[in-house]
């Protein structure tokens, strides 16, 4: 054997001696063939999963930093979050109040509306019962606010030339073009029956 010695052994009461020889330097190049041949089999993938192992480290890592800063919060902070919703509460309440008075407004434009409907409906139940027109003075009525509220000056009529001479009537076929005159169609049964 190598790097052993084995002494002889006596009667029963020596135990045998086994004296090992120290450990020489052992070959590594059998550990240094078995790596490299793992590397040229797995190269890539051991490569891919280092490069994902040392990602996830890193995104563990920077989650870890984010929850430790943000989460003992300071004096500072809490004045700053109470001043952001003071602020935000106070905007909040002048968008509201400008909304109340949007809508008081509307609700007054609307009861106006409808007690000018309902004032002309009297008036035009008041007209029937009298027996006069209440078209007429509904119009009226209508075109009077306009005009009051109205401030255009309307232009006079411009003369304008006939369409068709005075002597024109279409049932003759006189005073037309020529050719265009109204015959009466045939008698008779109708033809393609």
């Amino acid at each position: 054997m190598d790097g052993v010695e084995i002494t002889d052994v006596s009667d029963g009461d020596q135990r045998d001696q086994v004296k090992k020889a120290p450990l020489q330097n052992q070959d590594l190049s059998s550990v240094s063939v078995n790596v490299g041949e793992l590397l040229a089999q797995y190269g890539w993938c051991l490569l891919v999963v280092t490069v994902l192992v040392y990602l996830l480290i890193q995104h563990l890592n920077k989650k870890k930093s984010s929850r430790s800063s943000s989460s003992p919060p300071t004096q500072q902070d809490a004045a700053l979050v109470a001043r952001n919703q003071e602020a935000m509460e106070t905007a909040r309440r002048k968008m509201q109040e400008e909304l109340h008075a949007k809508a008081a407004a509307f609700r007054e434009k609307q009861k106006q509306q409808e007690e000018e409907k309902r004032r002309q409906k009297i008036e035009m139940w008041e007209c029937v019962q009298q027996g006069k027109s209440y078209k007429g003075t509904a119009k009226l009525s209508q075109t009077t606010e306009e005009a009051s509220t109205s401030t255009t000056v309307l232009k006079p009529k411009t003369e304008r030339k006939p369409l068709r001479s005075a002597d024109y009537n279409p049932l003759t076929g006189q005073g037309g073009g020529g050719s265009c005159a109204w015959r009466p169609g045939r008698r008779g049964p109708s033809s393609g029956g």
